[in-house]
């Protein structure tokens, strides 16, 4: 018995128990070797006229005995020497296809398509084998040989038995997989099965270049009797077929000129087990240096479980056509978590097990462009079919504010253009580019109010007063908003959107301010004037009333923004109503930070002559009772819970 020319068995166990992790990869590392050996051959026809040999000829074939529990992969490829199974399947991570490829490098990609590089897929295959058995015939030998190991001891080469590969065109090689009893971690027999290798070629090996086939059970009616009544019922017999069972041609490798959207739909449908045809198609190529193909789709609806923390992102990546990860996360930032779609680069770095992807460079490059993509495709749903747009919006909008957020506002530039809001003056959604171009030159603010519900945020006292005034508001009922916002800080309304060229220059920057904020700033110079001059002079007013309410309010004065409402609430500092709703909503809601409280009066109000009445009366139990109740009031009215209910109904009744 030879022995493996390594340290063989400390070597081959961490190949097989430590550098793969997924055990139903073992079929695709076979039968990618197998379609190496079939490239091999395919290019040794192209530069070689004696070799008579069409690609129609060459197949990769699967066959299963479940009772002796045998799986063969058989490929009519190249084969391999009696020297060359003693140097390829010997010598652990050495590979025959990597050296194939630097030899043929101007070659690849157009007449072959190697996938192998580090010379250890073949191993994979004791992950479910207790031994495994080789037998190759070099094309244009007349005799072939057989390599057998347990994966422990060493292996054995010799030539091949009476009947193995011993015809004159039975070039090329049978791996036979002697697989190991199911145990209690691991069940294998679901390999030896029809419907089990199926699965493995369907999810792995689709789109290998050659035909992988294997002989299946089909249903076949048989013919009618000519003696048989009209009662006859027809009759069936089971037989075995050959069946292709992969698709072989990608669909993104095409141009998109060349598929129609009905093709893309139902590819759609099938790969990402969605009934409904994508919103948005997105097909590129890139040649060079960096070589990939991407199709890229955005759904038509959110999947149940898009906002949950068992969802996982990514784009199938596949490198020669083989899948390598089914979610590649690194393709995508997390704000377009919701696209699906495929990558397909020989370029990528792999690490040696094919299972996970080495940081590096190209996939950088591969994710920025596609990146890049996904937002012209959205720009441009946007312009073109509004209603599309407001549609994905309605589904997907949440994660593009989460992007901000997330970013600290370092993504606003890229993603703020894409947002939606509701506008309470034009009663529908606008971006905030709409929004500024609306409000015209002189007002640099852009105003919103966030809360819960929409209907209640359009009869806020601060949001009817903004739009008395000429402003318009953004009603905005995600959680997500006021933090986005108040990390924005700013929006830079271009002076022309289609410049490109100097995208910083001219335009104007517009405060993102809620319009529950103290410290707004939206009346005339006289009405401030009036606010400042009522304050002073109901200086004891206000200082009773702050005393009544105690710390629940850290000041209370005259709002020079009120129009209608005789009170509103307003918060100072970095913490807002909103951001303190909800953070009390959250599962650490006891140590979430309060909002500094402001209650502001408006002195134009009737109720306001009488609080002034009532302190000058020296009334001061009637004061507390009105101050308190002005004060839940308005929290009532911005949806924000009441301290004490009970002494709310109380002070109703009392005034009753």
């Amino acid at each position: 018995m030879r022995q493996f020319k390594t340290e063989s068995k400390k070597l081959l166990d961490l190949m097989i128990n430590s550098i793969y992790t997924n055990r139903e990869i073992f079929l695709r590392e076979l039968v990618s070797n197998a379609s190496d050996a079939i490239d091999k051959l395919s290019f040794k026809a192209l530069t070689d006229s004696t070799v008579d040999l069409g690609a129609e000829d060459l197949a990769i074939r699967l066959s299963f005995d479940a009772d002796a529990r045998t799986i063969t992969v058989s490929d009519n490829g190249i084969g391999m020497t009696e020297a060359e199974l003693d140097r390829n399947l010997g010598t652990i991570a050495h590979s025959g296809s990597e050296a194939f490829k630097d030899e043929n490098i101007e070659h690849q990609g157009s007449d072959i398509d190697i996938i192998g590089q580090f010379g250890v897929g073949f191993y994979s295959s004791f992950m479910v084998a207790s031994r495994v058995r080789v037998v190759s015939r070099s094309f244009g030998s007349d005799q072939a040989f057989a390599w057998e190991s347990d994966g422990i001891r060493g292996y054995t080469i010799g030539a091949a038995k009476s009947g193995e590969r011993d015809g004159a065109h039975d070039h090329g090689t049978d791996v036979t997989l002697f697989l190991r009893e199911s145990g209690e971690d691991e069940d294998l027999d679901k390999f030896l099965s029809e419907w089990g290798l199926r699965d493995l070629v369907k999810r792995y090996s689709n789109y290998v270049r050659h035909p992988i086939q294997m002989m299946v059970t089909k249903s076949r009616e048989l013919p009618k009797p000519e003696d048989a009544g009209d009662d006859y019922t027809p009759q069936y017999e089971q037989c075995q077929e050959l069946e292709t069972l992969n698709s072989m041609t990608p669909i993104w490798k095409k141009r998109s000129s060349d598929v129609a959207q009905t093709d893309y739909d139902e590819f759609y449908k099938a790969a990402f087990h969605d009934w409904e045809a994508p919103a948005r198609t997105v097909s590129f190529h890139a040649e060079g240096a960096l070589s990939y193909d991407v199709l890229l789709f955005i759904p038509g609806r959110a999947p149940f479980d898009l906002y949950s923390k068992d969802y996982e992102k990514g784009l199938a990546l596949y490198s020669s056509n083989v899948l390598i990860q089914e979610k590649c996360a690194d393709l995508l930032p997390d704000y377009y978590n919701f696209v699906r779609g495929v990558v397909d680069s020989p370029d990528v770095t792999l690490n040696i097990s094919r299972e996970t992807l080495q940081q590096n460079r190209q996939l950088r490059a591969i994710a920025k462009r596609v990146e890049r993509k996904i937002h012209d495709e959205l720009a441009s749903m946007l312009a073109d079919d509004r209603a599309a747009y407001e549609t994905f919006f309605e589904n997907f909008g949440r994660g593009l504010k989460f992007g901000i957020y997330e970013s600290y506002g370092a993504k606003a530039d890229d993603l703020a253009d894409l947002l939606l809001f509701w506008s309470a003056r034009e009663e529908k959604q606008v971006t905030l580019r709409e929004y500024g171009l609306a409000a015209g030159e002189g007002k640099d603010k852009v105003l919103y109010a966030a809360g819960e519900a929409l209907e209640r945020l359009k009869k806020l006292p601060a949001v009817t007063s903004a739009l008395d005034r000429g402003y318009d508001v953004l009603l905005c009922t995600q959680d997500i908003d006021e933090f986005m916002f108040q990390t924005m800080r700013t929006y830079r309304l271009a002076s022309d959107a289609d410049d490109d060229e100097n995208p910083d220059e001219g335009g104007r920057e517009l405060e993102l301010a809620n319009v529950a904020t103290a410290d707004l700033d939206l009346a005339t110079e006289e009405e401030k004037s009036a606010a400042e001059q009522s304050t002073k002079d109901n200086e004891a007013l206000f200082e009773a009333m702050a005393r009544a309410l105690g710390e629940k309010v850290s000041a209370v004065r005259v709002s020079a923004n009120l129009t209608d409402a005789p009170a509103c609430i307003t918060a100072q500092g970095p913490i807002s109503l909103e951001m303190e709703r909800v953070m009390m909503k959250g599962p650490d809601a006891a140590l979430a930070p309060h909002a500094e409280r402001v209650l502001e009066l408006n002195a134009q109000h009737p109720v306001f002559a009488k609080l002034v009445a009532v302190q000058a009366a020296g009334e001061d139990e009637k004061l507390a009772l009105y101050a308190n109740l002005l004060y839940d009031q308005a929290l009532l009215v911005e949806g924000l819970p009441i301290d004490d209910p009970v002494e709310f109904a109380k002070n109703i009744c009392s005034l009753m």
